[in-house]
């Protein structure tokens, strides 16, 4: 009799390759790698589950919402799914939930519709630019110099006019958003900030009728 005959019990199947059968699932994507494919290349209502950095049972639902991205968390227990105040208990039924029920609702009382998942597998256009001249220029800069930077997905920026906090006057300043980080300058090419502000202690926002101004708040 073999040793398989004699009641051994067999390896349990790893979540993570039940997951890589889904063909949503993109397991090495990251958060702003997300952002920007969803943005240049989904539609609004475009989702996909991916690994999230927050842990080893960790994962993100990454919806487009228009010209934004929204992120949820999903985590995992063995074979169980919770998301938001739901537990599914496999993902079929993790799965079956999102074809049946595909509105979402997020903290800041925004409705989200998934309309469909963005699949992990896109057919790339074998199509390339020639170069035909490459120039032998000098620009005097070492790879040293070769600093990768670019901002965030999340970034807004532009003018926008305040009133002075002192002399109640107003003055036109260029403002940043990045993330919960609202900031503003004296004009676009200043480096330093005249003062940033903290929207995590921001309480409430409202619009203000009292001054003759259109979208004043």
């Amino acid at each position: 009799m073999s040793k398989s005959d004699t009641g051994g019990t067999s390896a349990q199947e790893d979540p993570e390759d039940e997951l890589e059968l889904l063909g949503w699932f993109h397991n090495g994507l990251s958060r702003h790698a997300t952002e920007a494919l969803l943005l240049s290349n989904g539609k609004d209502g475009s989702y996909l589950l991916r690994k999230s950095h927050e842990g080893p049972n960790c994962y993100a639902l990454s919806v487009r919402a228009k010209d934004s991205v929204k992120h949820f968390q999903v985590t995992r227990s063995g074979t169980t799914y919770t998301f938001g105040f739901n537990e599914f208990r496999s993902i079929k039924e993790f799965v079956s939930h999102f074809a049946n029920e595909p509105l979402l609702g997020s903290e800041t009382g925004t409705l989200i519709l998934l309309k469909c998942p963005y699949p992990r597998e896109v057919e790339e256009p074998s199509i390339y630019e020639s170069v035909h001249v490459h120039t032998v220029m000098h620009s005097g800069r070492t790879e040293n110099d070769l600093v990768a930077n670019a901002a965030s997905l999340g970034t807004k920026e532009g003018y926008l006019i305040k009133q002075g906090a002192i002399i109640k006057n107003w003055k036109t300043r260029w403002f940043t958003l990045n993330r919960n980080e609202l900031k503003y300058f004296k004009d676009k090419m200043c480096a330093e900030p005249i003062r940033t502000l903290d929207l995590m202690e921001c309480t409430g926002i409202q619009f203000d009728y009292s001054q003759e101004k259109v979208n004043c708040f």
